[in-house]
């Protein structure tokens, strides 16, 4: 898949130059249920990586018996419980309402989920308090390893085609999803090296500053 993604997005001069500097995609699905995937993308929300992780070793401890905490035990867990680990008070919410919609299954399994377009689960999990469109586009490329999605509204992957192309501002999300058409059906892969760009980018401002 990645040998014909690189094809597909090479036919554009700007874009090989790119996918040529940084080499094959690496890009690879979790295997994950959406249900952690999601959990796990609410304690990430407007935190570090670091801060993050810890927070979730935490949340984790309660459970010493599961892998990864199961809805109804979560849910049976208190409030005061959960705050020392570490959560906010909308992010508590924002789980419990997870839990919620995974015993009822509005949260599909994996494999329910395999017979869900992108446009069915994005409408079905953007419903949840807290998970937006993006999160469930991050859910879909790095959980469930669909190949066609952009996420337009990623501040990085906006960031990464201005640099790439030597614009003076980044384009507007709809501008980006009409351009993004002809990388269809890779998208995804558009999208890993446009943030590698926006990354590289990054890297080089701060060697100058250095």
């Amino acid at each position: 898949m990645t040998v014909h993604a690189r094809r597909h997005l090479s036919q554009d001069p700007v874009f090989a130059a790119l996918v040529a500097r940084v080499g094959r995609c690496t890009l690879k699905a979790s295997q994950r249920s959406p249900y952690e995937a999601l959990v796990r993308a609410i304690a990430h929300q407007q935190l570090h990586g670091r801060a993050a992780q810890a927070i979730l070793a935490r949340f984790m401890a309660l459970y010493p018996d599961a892998e990864f905490p199961q809805p109804d035990a979560v849910l049976a867990t208190d409030d005061a419980t959960l705050r020392a680990t570490g959560f906010s008070g909308g992010k508590i919410l924002a789980i419990r309402d997870i839990c919620l919609k995974t015993l009822d299954g509005t949260v599909p399994s994996r494999r329910a989920a395999g017979r869900l377009s992108d446009a069915e689960l994005i409408e079905r999990l953007t419903v949840i308090r807290g998970v937006g469109r993006w999160t469930v586009e991050m859910l879909l490329i790095a959980t469930l390893g669909r190949p066609d999605v952009l996420p337009v509204d990623d501040f990085g992957v906006r960031e990464g085609y201005r640099v790439l192309y030597g614009l003076g501002e980044a384009p507007k999300p709809r501008t980006l999803a009409a351009i993004g058409e002809a990388w269809s059906p890779f998208r995804s892969f558009a999208a890993w090296y446009l943030w590698r760009a926006a990354d590289q980018a990054k890297a080089l401002q701060e060697q100058s500053r250095a």
